[in-house]
């Protein structure tokens, strides 16, 4: 394989990480496996919570990926997509918004900004019904997302 392709896949692969997490967070986490995900809606004690099994979860099939991925070299490559992506998503979500590990920056404009409050709009809702915001990466206008939950709790 070419260093272009190889790249393409890593890039491809981050880009659909974003419509799958954005899938999986809305359809699964916020419907039949809310059990683990309520706890990030909580309060908790602690450095984890029980949503944390989602990202152990995530790890082992990646983990077997890069196992395949050593007999089929795309399906490496496409792993370390997937691991990229994870990186990023512990960098924004767990690091940025929630301010895990130490970090404590509150972005003050820009596209940060934007990602903080579209999450924290997100978290604005205890329950797995009627949320807003369900991707990572990409942060819809929290002026747009504030109007959304008005009009669901009108409603």
């Amino acid at each position: 394989m070419s260093w272009f392709e190889k790249l393409l896949i890593v890039v491809a692969m981050v880009l659909f990480m974003e419509v799958f997490a954005w899938a999986t967070h809305k359809y699964v986490m916020h419907g039949w496996g809310w059990g683990w995900h309520r706890s990030h809606h909580e309060p908790h004690e602690g450095a984890f919570e029980r949503n944390d099994l989602y990202a152990v979860t995530f790890a082992v099939i990646v983990v077997a990926l890069f196992a395949v991925g050593t007999i089929w070299e795309p399906v490496w490559w496409a792993a370390l997509g997937i691991t990229v992506y994870g990186a990023i998503y512990a960098f924004v979500h767990d690091m940025l918004v929630h301010q895990r590990f130490g970090m404590r920056w509150v972005p003050r404009r820009g596209y940060f900004k934007r990602l903080h409050q579209a999450h924290r709009l997100h978290h604005a809702v205890k329950t797995k019904d009627g949320g807003v915001s369900f991707g990572f990466l990409f942060a819809p206008d929290p002026v747009r997302l504030k109007r959304r939950l008005a009009e669901r709790a009108d409603a």
